[in-house]
Order: C-alpha cells, then structure tokens, then sequence
C-alpha cells in the first residue's frame, strides 16, 4: 500500500464526503451518526461480514449516550445489563475492593455488561436507515492518495484482495481498521507503547454454569483469573496463560478441562461458544489526524482489557469526531474544527491506557510476594469507608476534561502575578524549590495557576453536561437528550436563552441547528411559557438541572453535540460568548 499526501490527483466528483475503513464498533457509530446528521458516508470493510464473535464485554454510560444520539439505545438495551458490579477477590475469596457505581448522572448506568455482536449487529442494521449511507464488505484498501480536495483509496476485493479493484473518492477518510490499522502504518503514524508479557485464553460459554451475577477477578497468584455474568446465559472466564503455555495446548479438552474445574464444579458439561488466546496492548497513535485522515478507536490506541475502556474510548472518538465532521462537510464550520479532535481526544485515551495498565497491575502482580502485599494494602483500605467509597462509585475514573479544542475556559485574570511574586520571594528555599516543582506538573493545581490555566473541577466547562429525565410541555417524562438531538444546545435555567441575542447571533446558532431550551421547576410548567418562539421549556422532574446550576459563573450553558459543554454565559454575555466559540468552531459570526 503506498501513499502520497502532497502529488495531486486527477480529480473527480467525490464518492462520498466521509470514507469509514472498517466496519467494527466505532466506524458503524460514526457511520450512524452520520447518518442521523444527513452525511453521505461509505463503510469499507475488508471481511465478507461483520465480527459475530464475542469481544467487548464493558459499556459504560457514555458510550450508551453516544448510541441514543444515534438513535439506537432503546434497542441495544435489550443486550445489556445494567449496574454491573466488579469485585477483586484474594485467592481464599475475599473481596478486597468492590467496584459499586449506583450513579446515573449521564442518564444511564454507569457500568453495563452487554454482547458485543449483537450490539455490533443493530449498528450495522441501522445503517439501513439511511439511503446516504452505504456498504462495501470484502474490499481492503491497497493504495492511498491525498490532495487538497479529498482523499482517493483504491480498493482490492475478494478472499486475499486478488479480485478486482475499484477507486473511492471522498472529502475525508476515517481509519477505523483496528489495532494492526493499514491506514496508520501506510501514513507512517508511530503506534507507541508496548506489549503486555502476559497472555490470556479467553473463554466463552452459554447455558452459564454458575448463574450468579456480575463480575469476580480472582487475585490467584498461582494462576489469576476472571468470571463475568453476561446477558442471556453467556458467561466469560479469563485464565491467565503462563510461561511455556501456547493456546493449542490450553485447548485441548483434558488441558481446558483442569481450568474449568477452577471455577466450575462439573467442567465437562460445559457449552462452549468459543476459546481464544489474547495479548494485551499498551499503545497509543503519536498523530489522530493527517491532513484529510483521521484515526479513530484501536486505530488510534489500544489498552489491556481491565477497566473495559478500549470499547469504550473508541466510542468516545466517535462521539467527538461525528459531530465536526458533520459541520465541515456541510460548509458550517472550517476544517481547522478537525485539529480539536486530537486535541481533545489523544490526552484522555493515554490517560484511560495508564488506568487499564494500573488496573492489570494490582490484578495480576509480577510475583506472589507483591500478591500478598497488595492483599494486605487492600483489604485494610477497604476498611476505611471513604477510600472504599472512592473506589466503589469509580471516582478513579479520568473523565473527559477539554482544555484545548471547542470549549471556552474562563480566565483567570491576577493568578499568575500572585503565584509568580510568591515564587520570586521565595527563591531557593524549601518553599521556592516546591513551588517551582509543583508550577513544573502543569497538571497540577500551582501548575494551572502559574501556566494560565483553569484549576480542576471549578468550572464544568470542558465537562460532559448531566442528562436527568425532564418534563416537556405535553406533560411526557423523557431523557434531556431525546428533547435535543444531535445538535448544538443552549440551555438556561429559569430565562429565555434568547433573549439576549442579537439578530445575527441567534442565526448564526440556528444555521447550526441549535436547539433552544429553558428549564424552569416542574411545579411551574403548569404556569405558560413566557420564552421566545422557538424555544422549548422543560421541567426540571429531579431538581438536578438546579442543582447543576447553582453556584455557576453563568445561568446559560452551551453544549456540544456530544453532550460536552462548550461555554457558560450570562444572559447579557451570550453575544460575546457566542463569538468567541463561532471561532474556535471556525464559523463566521460577527457581533
């Protein structure tokens, strides 16, 4: 496969305006929402079919928001169990460490078990939805070409890509082709990281043998191992392979016979559905985008199973990326807009790797000695109620934050002469050296302030907005997202968000589709709306809309497509406001 980013081509009228090379999880997500967007999309997939053996087993509550922008959650919810508990057992089984989320902020549980193919399956399905959409299966993609007008791929098709080829044009190109990605390594994108020593068989059984519910990681340091409760009788176990083991010999009846009889009681009636063997990964992409290619989930990075995030992170980079796509294709924003998706996406997914890697540390330690260390250091933890809260409602979780990209972080006017006069008079002293170290981490909070930058947690800004159940007018109780769509919000509590927009400001939201909302309590719905035309009033069924807005700089929130918040704003800062994030969209607005 060759590829030359700067050699024109000749040109010709675009296929598609957006190309999705493979037709896993994250290229059918992005398809869909696409698709729901109105984008001419094409799916290139190099297998006869779609993957219909088990993989993923974790989806969280983000990727099941992204799924219902798509319009697809109320049917994968028939594949999924929610509130799905992890606990981490010593070898005698005692649970050192439970993971407990009873959250739903974000409008689904937090922690779901689901079947991968079958949730596969209604996104290759919905795809029919579409007649912008479409399909090619069997064809693998042998050449690449860019230019300043789109990308051209010629395709190979058949068993071995020994059938004929056709060339594709299209306006932008998405790399979705896995962890082995062709695109990337044809783009000469280094994947960084490293290779886990450690194999694992996986296997998958019908008919579960067990029955009872959520996950148990058994901490053995003889032989660590995973029992999973899945939908519809499919249980999974995980055993770790050790020095000298190949798959071949674990899988041979007697050999996989004295694995089972670890877990289960009668190993030789068990329904087998399929065993494999699974290295893990540590990498991540150095570049997500390359002019008119982007790289999205195991294209862009991938991660040890054990926080169940590298399903999850590819949803992610669905989620951001669907949306920008959409509003450059369609001439609302500048290309430019796609450089966010790096910016905003790359720094998390190393942070989800690190999480995954620490995770597959304390499961499965180097040596028995660090085994019981780690026992001993848990279990007494867990004894304290406050540490053994953290880890039950996942606060160890690295949610999303956007520092860079489309958010509009409020300024902190004074930090810097303050900390910096402070570090001056200090000079070299334990205080100064501190100081000095601290302000080096710009992650930190001496870090942000020295460097200009927000400290963590004081504005919601950058942040995923909450989706509680909200009343709308004709007195239906439904989720927040399902009353906006895939689109721009402008969100107030108790005002009319209009109300202090310009003529040209309000067009230009509403050139983008904005949806325009103002919540007020629920006992005041029966009272009519004052609000603008166009506006729509909802109620607040659960009080947590207020509860988000108390303490806010601003009573109007601005929120992205995929849910993140763009901007807070006071009624008569939403001109300025407005402004200042058409240009970090790269749409023209004038105020």
């Amino acid at each position: 496969m060759s590829t030359s980013p700067r050699k024109p081509v000749a040109r010709k009228q675009h296929d598609a305006d957006v190309i999705i090379i493979g037709a896993g999880p994250v290229g059918l997500t992005i398809a869909n929402t696409l698709g729901v967007a109105g984008v001419r999309t094409l799916v290139v997939e190099k297998l006869p079919q779609i993957i219909d053996y088990p993989r993923a087993i974790g989806i969280d509550d983000e990727a099941l928001r992204t799924l219902q922008a798509a319009g697809l959650a109320d049917q994968v919810q028939a594949h999924i169990t929610p509130d799905h508990w992890m606990r981490f057992l010593t070898a005698d089984g005692r649970c050192f460490a439970s993971i407990e989320p009873r959250t739903d902020e974000f409008g689904w549980s937090r922690r779901n078990a689901f079947i991968q193919p079958l949730v596969d399956n209604i996104l290759y399905q919905g795809l029919q939805r579409f007649d912008h959409v479409d399909t090619v299966l069997d064809h693998e993609v042998s050449a690449l070409q860019q230019d300043a007008d789109g990308v051209t791929v010629t395709l190979q098709s058949g068993p071995n890509g020994h059938g004929p080829a056709r060339t594709l044009r299209a306006r932008y190109l998405v790399a979705c082709d896995g962890g082995n990605s062709l695109v990337r390594r044809t783009l000469g994108v280094a994947f960084e990281g490293r290779t886990k020593p450690n194999q694992w068989i996986v296997v998958d059984v019908r008919n579960d043998p067990l029955g009872t519910p959520h996950i148990d990681m058994c901490c053995d340091p003889v032989r660590p191992y995973v029992s999973a409760a899945l939908p519809h009788g499919i249980r999974r176990f995980e055993f770790m392979v050790m020095p000298g083991e190949t798959e071949e010999e674990l899988s041979r009846p007697e050999n996989l016979a004295r694995l089972m009889a670890k877990v289960v009681p009668h190993p030789d009636k068990v329904d087998y559905i399929r065993k494999r063997v699974y290295t893990h990964n540590a990498r991540l992409a150095a570049a997500f985008r390359v002019q008119r290619v982007l790289l999205a989930g195991d294209a862009a990075h991938i991660m040890p199973v054990w926080q169940g995030q590298g399903y999850n992170s590819g949803m992610r980079d669905a989620s951001n990326l669907a949306w920008k796509l959409a509003l450059v294709v369609q001439g609302k924003a500048g290309d430019a807009l796609l450089d966010s998706y790096e910016d905003e996406r790359r720094a998390h997914a190393r942070s989800m790797i690190h999480l995954s890697e620490v995770a597959g540390d304390i499961f499965a330690p180097e040596s028995p000695t660090a085994a019981k260390v780690r026992d001993r250091l848990m279990l007494a933890l867990n004894a304290v109620p406050s540490v053994k809260q953290y880890f039950a409602e996942m606060r160890f979780k690295p949610m999303p934050r956007y520092e860079k990209g489309v958010v509009l972080l409020p300024e902190r006017q004074g930090a810097r002469p303050v900390l910096g006069g402070l570090l001056e008079r200090s000079g070299d002293t334990p205080l100064g050296r501190l100081v000095g170290l601290m302000a080096e981490k710009k992650e930190s909070l001496v870090g942000r302030l020295l460097n200009g930058m927000e400290p963590p947690l004081e504005t919601p800004v950058g942040r995923m907005f909450i989706q509680p159940r909200v009343s709308t007018e004709d007195s239906a109780t439904v989720r927040l997202d399902d009353v906006i769509g895939l689109r721009f919000a402008v969100i107030a509590w108790g005002t009319d968000p209009t109300h202090g927009m310009t003529p040209a400001v309000r067009a230009f939201w509403e050139k983008l589709g904005t949806c325009f909302i103002s919540v007020k309590p629920q006992v005041q719905m029966a009272h009519a709306s004052e609000a603008s035309a166009g506006v729509i009033t909802l109620g607040d069924v659960q009080g947590r809309l207020k509860d988000w807005f108390t303490g806010k700089a601003g009573s109007i929130a601005i929120v992205r497509p995929d849910r993140f918040v763009a901007a807070l704003a006071l009624p008569q800062e939403i001109g300025a406001v407005s402004a200042a994030l058409a240009h970090l969209l790269h749409a023209p607005l004038e105020v």
